[in-house]
């Protein structure tokens, strides 16, 4: 077989595995000392998977470009296989005889046919058809070199082909001739340069702000094979993917980003404009050939075991698969507390992790997801990107070219066309699908959305009655209100007290949890949070979320309601409508299910960090720490037992926090019981050993108001009178 490729080396290294780029070619040169016999079983085997690729017809015809120079390349594989097959025995003799010449043309022919089988994957590789398509050039380019390298490799190996039979020779003349002959001919096909002609002239409409003909675009789609909307949104995701990656290596040519950019823009456009469905099982009226689509996908998820999604763990459903240096994969929650919990091995298979490093498992999540949508269900939110993904992410607040501008522009205004379309629930429907994969991960195309007057028609969708359309219309709300124009333009159209019913009313679980977390978002400005305080409901909703929802709700909510507690008003009305109470459920709740190193473990100590934090600020004010006092009588055990745990370092002062409060409010009373602890000085000492600078203050000033408390508690010393009798 083939040696590993780099990525696969880094693999078995235990390091994270680097995405190959399109079109860039790495391969393994055999060391000098390699023994025949596996390296012409290798070249074998390279061989006949570079001319069994071109044995499907139908597949190369498929191909977005280079149809012609794919067939030539195929039928060189084909014939150097036979002719190594020929010669097989003769070569491994005379390479073991130490035929220097025979090792170098073989180690010259493994490298060519290693970037020949990439090359070759890279012109049929599903979802990127307009990226080869624009890059014709440069792929043809390296397919002309490749072919020079087997045609030399084959030229040396005939120099001491003294003793190889006729029809060997032949059979190498052959390979040699046409190699050369494509290395000097291969070009891309006529087809291919029309096509990527009219992908500029619809790039060149764009940024000149003019609407493209639609026919031209999809002339272009059905050259890429890419004419209906799930394979349009597949290359999208991919040059999105290829975007955000290189915007977080850096350091990459600004043209290719321009044309990665202008390509999102026009796939964008498209599937905006000349589709009416999406890959939405909801979305009704589709036509009969369009709903094939999601049955077909439905139907490939028939075959799959949902046990086999299972993580190992917690033998619950991944909802972020992610892979760990042993191959095995598990859900992101768990095997991190398993990791943190001082476990550094594989659950699974006993062996030593040599890397902590999780690499997200993209197949198995898609198959999770759309395994999801088969049954009705939503899909699992996605966790928290990496930092260098945000970083990735906040540099796209600007087009990369007038092209890509231009092309989200048009789009956002077509899309808000069809949102305000009143007797159209299904262009509507469609509409707000689109808006929220719009608005999902670029920021110049929230901006978009909101200059062509997106927000008041998606707060109008908030009251549809339609489950679908209003789940897709909060998922936009919350996306546009990560931008600060987005936030202003919620709030000027008098949107918050409709995300408030949205939160709680909402049909779907999932638009009451991103109904909460976009009051998170609008909490971040003063003025907002003041105007979301006024709301009677809005703190209520919250609490009750934060008490009775699913995991996703109850943390967007606590989170939510320690934004709005900035506001002063906010303390009275959170206490009021019994948050404190909700809290100490959560907390108490924590040290009664958590532990075992399950994903539920996990989620309930992330909510009691949480619910801390939010104790802490309420009981800042003398009404919310009586409040607390009065929760329960095991709440400040456990508040004490949770300094001494190994919370986060955050959670600890924020305890701290909290325990001060709860002293300086309640008076001497508070501090007899927290002296009478037996676990809070080690730990409150602890904390002030290896402490934040704000913990160490809070907990040394607790430690001193304890100490003062019982030093006035003692008895005064005895004194003598004149005559010295003790009195």
């Amino acid at each position: 077989m083939p040696p590993p490729l780099p990525h696969e080396r880094e693999r078995e290294r235990g390091q994270p595995p680097r995405r190959r780029r399109m079109l860039s070619l790495p391969a393994v040169c055999p060391c000098e000392a390699i023994a025949p016999a596996p390296l012409l079983a290798s070249l074998l085997s390279l061989a006949a998977d570079v001319a069994g690729s071109g044995s499907d017809a139908a597949a190369v015809d498929a191909l977005p470009a280079l149809r012609g120079a794919a067939r030539e390349a195929v039928r060189i594989a084909a014939l150097l296989h036979a002719f190594l097959d020929a010669v097989r025995d003769d070569f491994a003799a005379a390479a073991s005889d130490g035929d220097k010449a025979v090792v170098l043309g073989l180690s010259e022919l493994h490298v060519a046919l290693q970037k020949l089988r990439l090359l070759l994957g890279d012109l049929g590789r599903k979802g990127a058809r307009l990226w080869v398509l624009m890059n014709a050039e440069l792929a043809a380019s390296e397919l002309r070199v490749v072919m020079g390298s087997v045609a030399t490799a084959v030229d040396v190996l005939l120099l001491p082909a003294a003793g190889m039979s006729v029809d060997a020779r032949e059979l190498a003349a052959l390979v040699s001739s046409h190699a050369w002959r494509a290395a000097a001919r291969l070009r891309p096909d006529a087809e291919d340069g029309r096509a990527a002609r009219g992908v500029r002239s619809v790039l060149a409409r764009f940024a000149g702000g003019a609407t493209p003909d639609a026919e031209d675009a999809r002339l272009v789609l059905a050259r890429v094979g890419a004419a209906m909307w799930p394979a349009c949104a597949e290359e999208a995701a991919f040059l999105e993917a290829e975007l955000l990656e290189r915007l977080e290596t850096g350091g990459e040519d600004d043209n290719d980003l321009v044309l990665i950019a202008g390509l999102m823009a026009l796939l964008l456009y498209c599937r905006v404009v000349l589709f009416d469905r999406t890959d939405d099982p909801d979305t009704a009226s589709a036509p009969p050939v369009a709903a094939a689509a999601p049955r077909c996908a439905a139907a490939a998820t028939a075959w799959v075991n949902p046990e086999a999604l299972q993580c190992p763990i917690t033998l619950e459903l991944m909802t972020d698969p992610v892979t760990v240096s042993t191959g095995q994969t598990y859900d992101r929650a768990s095997i991190k507390k398993w990791i943190r919990s001082g476990c550094r091995t594989c659950p699974v298979t006993g062996e030593r992790l040599r890397s902590g490093d999780l690499v997200p498992n993209l197949a198995a999540r898609g198959i999770v997801e759309q395994l999801l949508l088969s049954r009705g269900g939503g899909v699992p939110p996605s966790h928290e990107p990496s930092g260098k993904h945000r970083r990735a992410v906040d540099k796209t607040a600007a087009p990369f070219g007038s092209a890509a501008g231009g092309g989200a522009r048009l789009a956002a205004a077509f899309l808000v066309s069809r949102l305000s379309r009143m007797d159209a629930p299904e262009q509507q429907r469609k509409a707000a699908h689109e808006a929220r994969k719009l608005s999902k991960r670029n920021v110049f195309y929230r901006a978009c959305l909101v200059d062509a007057g997106a927000v008041p028609w998606l707060l109008h969708l908030l009251s549809s009655g339609d489950a679908t359309a209003q789940d897709n219309a909060v998922a936009a709300l919350l996306n546009v209100s990560k931008h600060p124009a987005g936030r202003r333009a919620l709030v000027e159209s008098g949107g918050a007290g409709l995300v408030v019913d949205a939160a709680s009313v909402a049909v779907r679980v999932e638009a009451r949890q991103n109904a909460a977390a976009v009051l998170f978002y609008l909490s971040s400005n003063p003025e907002y949070c003041e105007e979301i305080t006024r709301i009677p409901e809005a703190i209520p909703t919250l609490v009750s979320l934060a008490r009775h929802g699913a995991y996703r709700g109850r943390k967007n909510a606590l989170v939510s309601l320690y934004g709005l507690l900035q506001c002063p008003d906010a303390h009275e009305r959170a206490v009021s409508a019994g948050a404190v109470p909700a809290l100490a459920a959560i907390l108490l709740g924590s040290s009664a299910g958590g532990g075992g190193g399950t994903g539920a473990g996990d989620r309930d100590e992330d909510l009691a960090v949480d619910a801390v934090a939010l104790l802490a600020r309420l009981a800042e004010r003398p009404a919310g720490a009586r409040a607390v006092a009065a929760a329960s009588s095991e709440l400040v055990t456990r508040l004490v037992d949770f300094v001494g745990e190994s919370a986060p370092r955050s959670a600890k002062e924020h305890c701290a926090s909290l325990l001060a409060s709860l002293a300086r409010h309640g008076g001497d009373g508070v501090l007899a019981l927290l002296g009478k602890l037996p676990g809070l000085m080690p730990a409150l000492y602890a904390l002030i050993a290896d402490g934040t600078p704000q913990a160490v203050k809070k907990a040394r000033w607790l430690v001193n108001e304890i100490h003062r408390h019982y030093d006035q508690r003692q008895p005064p010393p005895p004194t003598a009178d004149h005559r010295g009798i003790r009195v």
